[in-house]
């Protein structure tokens, strides 16, 4: 029996939306993490086909001065464990500049700004 493709949604600040119901409706099974941790020990278990996560830059001195964002170490770990999933960011206006960053580093299929419509999500994973 085929399992179905598996999503993640790393939800780390109330701004993230909720796609639940539209995730189901695409066949996708849903894992909701709510840090980077959780999200990285759950690849070795279960890698993902798709990850939405929002993007933070990392202004100053935040992430150690080494890392662009709140994501850097999760998608290397991704890079190992699933290199073929996915990545949907969702940014804030302010950050969204900051996301090419990330994307000279790593491969990320879509960023979406805030406030994200199901339709922009549908089209992104669906793509």
């Amino acid at each position: 029996m085929p399992t179905s493709p598996v999503i993640y949604s790393i939800i780390e600040a109330p701004t993230h939306p909720d796609f639940s119901t539209l995730y189901a409706s695409l066949g996708l099974k849903q894992l909701v993490l709510n840090s980077q941790r959780k999200a990285i020990t759950q690849l070795k278990k279960t890698p993902p086909q798709w990850v939405v996560a929002e993007f933070f830059y990392g202004y100053g001195n935040n992430y150690a001065g080494i890392n662009i964002s709140n994501l850097d170490v999760f998608l290397h770990s991704l890079r190992k464990y699933a290199p073929e999933a996915k990545v949907v960011i969702i940014s804030s206006k302010t950050d969204f500049p900051h996301t090419a960053k990330l994307a000279e580093l790593f491969d990320i299929h879509k960023v979406l700004c805030h406030p994200v419509s199901e339709s922009e999500m549908t089209e992104a994973i669906s793509s």
